[in-house]
């Protein structure tokens, strides 16, 4: 593709880039195929292809109007259109850089603005959402029904093993995962404890960067990812085999830690290092003798929803239903497994109307194989399906925890 960037965005680091991603971009097209608004909506601007040219446009000087923010705004971020794109067009790197130039040029509406901001003030800060939430918890009867089904149930926190093992692992607690799904990093420190891992949570850490990074706010996302290397660092140099992260969304934010600190001569480096240790858990999981695990339910019939996060952010498509097959699981069908279920984020929240879509699909597809248990692999997936069912939907590592021997 072509481009003519205006001189004073071509002259910085992310003009540069969003230049050369541009120029990558060859118009096959084949990215709509496989994009959940384009199929919901059939407009060629809520494409991948249509965004990308809305776009080049703003970065080449053409006017900027609410409509073009408006169709940046409906992207759910999934990365489904990498997965397909022939060229390799880095589109969520893409779509970060023109949603921050837009939103410098347009703003937005008071109430939006307030919207967005109260999710960055609210969601990455564990003590602030644990006290929203309980709060919430506690006037649920007076709430409307909608609201009642989203907001996740109290539950009892499992204890976790003691360190005892000389192989150490980094665990990223989450900030809404800490929260609301607590009990996802308890089954994993005992099923990790089996396989002879022990995991390590620096007190330091915090969020991973990711919901202020799509809000636009850079700045905030750089300030929690320098926060969270330095809380690592300490246990990096003392030899801490990995990062271990239990969300896929979180995962795809650490892992790209290098590429969005890579200015920032503090940093850079040990930004790279960070990025090069991040795991997800599937990956150290499916990497050990899971024969330790002596499961105890062979034949259990399990959805499987694959987050776009894990198969198309982090490219791990089909690594826990290969593990989950390894022990015995029995895997239902599920269809469009490719495709987003809604929530991406803050999605399910700014965007209420396409996300409930593509819940509804989502949840048909999961439930026609008639499972025993639907689970996922990222927090964000798990509280919003769990939003549009009565049947349990948990992280796919409380399975394996649950049906230990």
């Amino acid at each position: 593709m072509q481009t003519h960037l205006l001189p004073t965005i071509l002259d910085t680091p992310q003009g540069q880039e969003a230049d050369a991603i541009l120029r990558s971009c060859v118009h096959c097209g084949f990215c709509t195929a496989t994009c959940p608004t384009y199929q919901l909506l059939g407009d060629e601007l809520d494409s991948p292809r249509g965004r990308i040219y809305l776009i080049k446009q703003v970065l080449e000087g053409q006017p900027v109007t609410e409509r073009t923010q408006r169709h940046l705004d409906r992207c759910l971020t999934c990365r489904s259109c990498e997965t397909t794109c022939p060229s390799g067009v880095r589109y969520a790197r893409l779509l970060d850089i023109g949603r921050s130039v837009v939103e410098k040029r347009v703003g937005r509406p008071p109430l939006a603005a307030v919207k967005r901001w109260g999710l960055r003030q609210l969601l990455p800060y564990p003590g602030r959402f644990a006290l929203a939430l309980r709060l919430g918890q506690w006037v649920r009867p007076l709430l409307p029904a909608k609201l009642q089904q989203k907001l996740p149930t109290r539950v009892q926190v499992d204890s976790r093993p003691v360190l005892r093992h000389s192989r150490r692992m980094l665990l990223l607690e989450g900030c809404a995962q800490s929260v609301a799904t607590p009990n996802t990093n308890a089954a994993t420190a005992r099923v990790l404890d089996r396989l002879g891992i022990s995991l390590i949570s620096p007190a330091d850490q915090g969020c991973c960067g990711a919901v202020s990074q799509h809000l636009s706010a850079e700045d905030e996302a750089a300030a929690f990812m320098r926060r969270n290397i330095d809380a690592w660092w300490p246990h990096i140099e003392n030899g801490a085999e990995a990062i271990l992260i239990t969300a896929s969304g979180c995962g795809s934010q650490v892992k790209e830690y290098g590429e969005l600190l890579q200015q920032d001569a503090g940093y850079a480096e040990k930004a790279r290092r960070v990025s090069a240790l991040a795991r997800d858990l599937c990956e150290v999981v499916d990497a050990e003798a899971l024969e330790q695990l002596s499961i105890t339910a062979p034949g259990l019939r399990v959805a499987y929803h694959s987050p776009c996060s894990l198969q198309h952010g982090q490219q791990l498509a089909g690594r826990v239903e290969a593990i989950l097959t390894r022990l015995g699981f029995k895997l239902t069908p599920v269809a469009d497994s490719h495709l987003c279920c809604g929530s991406a984020g803050t999605y399910s929240i700014l965007q209420p109307a396409l996300s409930q879509r593509l819940l509804d699909n989502k949840l048909t597809a999961l439930q026609a194989g008639e499972p025993q248990w639907i689970v996922s692999a990222n927090v964000g997936c798990q509280l919003h399906l769990q939003s549009g069912t009565t049947q349990s939907v948990r992280h796919w590592i409380e399975l394996l925890d649950e049906t230990m021997a």
